[in-house]
């Protein structure tokens, strides 16, 4: 057979190792991929002139595409990397998570919760490691099977993993997203939904989760709604968790319902709980001087910085004063929206970056604005006093000054263990 690998990112170039390592011949696989340099074929036309028997999709390729239509309608087999890995499986128990926001917190939940269980446990698919990782590995001997596996799997991997079959699955969350490729939003939350066809098991659903609770109510099957004030978890006093903020409450709790259904020994739960969430995305990174610091530098869009600044002001109590870090690099963002922080009674907003001046323009906060991350950060530690917190959310990209939002991060945290004496978590 001769397969066409659709898309040469991370999945793409998975995908080719694992079918390299079930023993297809390399002159059977073509590589396509419109940026060039990446791949044997960067027209559609010419690929399917080659007559390829199967086409293993990139997520980010959308299957409405002119030229995947007719490839199918003649015959020629879709899949996709996930697809690919579940061939492999042999015994493992899957679980699924899916979520508009939220899903890869979950799934990092509940990868140290599989890891307590099994510490064979494997964590990926959009989270970060490509599932045909793992087959790679298994078929090597490189690592053991795994008795538990967990997946992040966003709508574009959903449109496109026939084989998959899950043991349990979560949904964190549905609000109005990646709209550019579907035709309406309906459309959208039916394939997030589509996640419980897949299960064999109960899907545990966010009862906080945005649109999710009206659209299941509507949508009946086997599903579950949970968050943080169900009964049956008052026990494991998730509200001590150090996770930052009340929807990684309902995460938390999300995740502790599947671990109880998956039959874990109950003492995954304060592993769950010591978690201190993702790099970068509302990180506690601890305390210096008496100063709550708080890494968001993955923050780009102003729902995010609104989301952030109400989970950091949980954090503040008496006369402690939340300063928040805005700025960054414009896209065009509604910064208007942030005016609603005005009525924030102990909110010092800091801007910084390419965009701070305008930044501070347009949300219509008042603060002091510096050219860089660093002078901004400075300034603050000249200002802040036991018990106040510093949020970085800048709601701007951070290609002014860093190369990625990563970077960013890490320079933030950097800095403060060296001159606030910043002892990391």
């Amino acid at each position: 057979m001769t397969f066409a690998i659709v898309g040469m990112g991370r999945s793409g170039e998975a995908a080719k190792k694992l079918l390299l390592r079930q023993g297809t011949l390399s002159e059977d696989i073509i590589t396509f991929d419109q940026k060039p340099g990446l791949a044997d074929e960067h027209d559609p036309a010419a690929l399917l002139a080659r007559k390829p028997d199967v086409l293993v999709v990139s997520p980010g390729v959308p299957l409405a595409n002119s030229w995947i239509v007719e490839a199918r309608a003649q015959g020629v087999r879709i899949t996709s990397e996930i697809g690919l890995a579940c061939d492999v499986l042999a015994g493992e128990k899957l679980i699924g998570v899916t979520g508009s926001v939220g899903k890869s917190t979950t799934v990092a939940l509940l990868g140290e919760g599989a890891r307590h269980a099994d510490p064979q446990a494997f964590v990926g698919g959009n989270f970060g490691v490509p599932f045909c990782e793992y087959a790679v590995e298994v078929l090597s001997g490189i690592r053991p099977r795994a008795k538990w596996v967990v997946l992040e799997l966003s709508s574009f991997q959903l449109e496109n993993c026939e084989p998959l079959s899950l043991d349990f699955s979560a949904i964190t969350s549905f609000s109005p997203n990646h709209l550019e490729r579907y035709a309406n939003l309906r459309e959208y939350y039916e394939i997030k939904w589509s996640l419980l066809d897949r299960t064999r098991g109960p899907c545990f659903l966010n009862s906080r989760g945005g649109d999710l609770k009206t659209w299941a109510l509507q949508h009946p099957g086997r599903w579950v709604l949970v968050g943080s004030e169900n009964p049956e978890l008052t026990r494991f006093q998730l509200a001590s968790a150090r996770l930052i903020g009340r929807h990684n409450q309902d995460n938390l709790a999300l995740a502790v319902s599947v671990g109880l259904a998956a039959g874990w020994p109950t003492s995954f739960v304060e592993r769950m709980k010591s978690f201190t969430g993702l790099p970068h995305r509302l990180e506690n990174l601890g305390t210096a001087r008496g100063i709550r610091f708080i890494n968001d530098s993955k923050a780009t869009a102003m729902d995010s910085v609104l989301t952030a600044a109400a989970a950091a002001t949980e954090l503040c109590s008496g006369s402690s004063h939340l300063f928040l870090l805005l700025g960054g690099k414009d896209k065009n963002l509604p910064w208007e929206q942030l005016s609603v922080l005005k009525d924030h009674p102990r909110l010092v907003p800091v801007f910084f970056g390419h965009c701070g001046e305008l930044a501070q323009s347009r949300s219509g906060l008042d603060g002091s604005v510096h050219a860089h991350l660093l002078e901004a950060v400075r300034a603050v530690l000249k200002n802040a006093r036991e018990g106040d917190v510093v949020l970085l959310s800048p709601g701007g990209t951070s290609l002014d000054e860093f190369r990625n939002f990563e970077e960013r991060g890490r320079v933030f945290q950097e800095y403060l263990e060296k001159e606030a004496g910043l002892n990391p978590l």
